[in-house]
């Protein structure tokens, strides 16, 4: 992936690493298009940057997807990398039968919303010179975190779609995986202070150095994740699994 000279759509834009990144990919020298569903946090992460912008979208709605590529790719038909980037994360607990709305919810957002953008956007992405999708998902992915099963669940089925999908496309469309370890943000609530999870900067430089290597890796891993990525192929699975369930 080239990292100057993009015109790049990036959801869950507006906090968190999505900001962070959009920023830093806009220092880069890129265009950047930053979506997500509140609209003061999006204009706050473009306040002040030239060829910066912000679209709403709500990544759990079919709706909404498809009135927002229509919009996208009016606006800006030189987009040519999409980072599939929104999600939701909650705990819960599975031992007892209980309302599944949170699973409901998780996997229509962090698993069918950046299906469904994609598939809004992949036509368009295979006629463009430099085209990628990059898709969030987590080192949950990989060893899941048993209090939140929804969600590990869901990077989990994200990381193999994001595998048949770079099959699919090779030679198209370069196809990136970015998994984040824990990371200080507030994807969950005080997230953003917790001792042991790696700051957002000190993340998002590490990422954005990745991003720099020439060939980029189709995995953007950062150190702190190879712990859990690597985990069963090094035979430390159920370690793990005990490991971060006491986090």
């Amino acid at each position: 992936m080239k990292t100057s000279g993009n015109t790049i759509l990036i959801t869950g834009g507006g906090s968190g690493i999505g900001r962070e990144l959009a920023q830093r990919f806009h220092d880069l020298g890129n265009t950047v298009i930053v979506a997500g569903r509140t609209q003061a946090s999006l204009e706050e992460t473009v306040r002040g940057r030239a060829n910066m912008h912000w679209l709403t979208v709500d990544a759990s709605d079919e709706a909404s997807i498809a009135a927002f590529a229509k919009t996208a790719l009016e606006r800006f038909p030189a987009i040519n990398v999409l980072i599939n980037n929104a999600g939701i994360m909650h705990r819960e607990d599975i031992a007892h039968g209980a309302d599944t709305a949170i699973a409901e919810q998780t996997l229509i957002t962090n698993v069918l919303g950046p299906i469904r953008i994609t598939n809004a956007f992949v036509d368009h992405l295979c006629s463009q010179a430099d085209a990628v999708i990059v898709n969030t998902t987590s080192g949950l992915a990989f060893v899941p975190l048993v209090t939140a099963p929804s969600y590990s669940a869901s990077k989990a089925a994200l990381h193999s779609w994001t595998v048949s999908l770079r099959e699919q496309l090779r030679g198209k469309v370069e196809v990136i995986e970015l998994a984040p370890p824990a990371v200080r943000t507030e994807l969950t609530p005080g997230q953003s202070t917790r001792e042991g999870y790696m700051p957002l900067d000190d993340y998002a430089a590490e990422v954005i150095s990745l991003f720099q290597q020439v060939p980029t890796p189709p995995e953007i891993l950062v150190e702190n994740v190879k712990f859990l990525r690597d985990a069963e192929r090094e035979g430390r699975f159920d370690a793990a699994v005990s490991m971060i369930a006491a986090l």
